[in-house]
């Protein structure tokens, strides 16, 4: 007899602590082993830079979890989806909320001063990208099947 089928994506760890843990490991090597130079950037310039890409990746996450919340379907991979979103910002990006949570990362990281929390940006990208966005993109497919199949070629994977 085999096992039934699980109505959830199975990604590594949730997404928001794949981005924190790659935060605090790169702040950590950058103040604790590696001692990096810096940004190099005036203040004025790096908190704007943070304050723009925190703000625009906390508007993509509330408008994508507002989608959700329309669509009465649970954001967490954690739990079974019962609607799969394709308006809003969902119309120009399959992964609003890994798109804002990227800003964010990047935002935190200039805040920090911690050039090594950058050079982790490929890692923590392609760990998102094995780990939770190709399962996920798999479970959606096997779950609404054509409809969504249709939506992931006509909306790009991230922009």
């Amino acid at each position: 007899m085999t096992e039934p089928k699980s109505d959830i994506p199975g990604v590594i760890a949730p997404p928001p602590l794949i981005f924190l843990g790659y935060l605090i490991a790169g702040i950590a090597l950058e103040y604790l082993v590696v001692r990096t130079q810096g940004l190099d950037m005036p203040g004025s310039l790096r908190w704007t830079v943070v304050t723009l890409f925190v703000l625009a990746g906390a508007g993509l996450i509330i408008a994508a979890m507002m989608r959700f919340r329309i669509a009465g379907t649970p954001a967490p991979p954690w739990q079974p989806t019962t609607a799969f979103v394709a308006q809003g910002v969902y119309r120009w990006t399959r992964n609003p909320m890994y798109l804002g949570m990227t800003l964010i990362y990047i935002g935190l990281t200039v805040a920090a001063n911690a050039p090594v929390a950058i050079w982790l940006f490929v890692p923590l990208i392609l760990t998102m990208h094995y780990g939770v966005i190709v399962r996920e993109e798999r479970y959606m497919a096997d779950k609404f099947g054509v409809a969504y199949v249709n939506y992931a070629h006509s909306v790009p994977r991230w922009l």
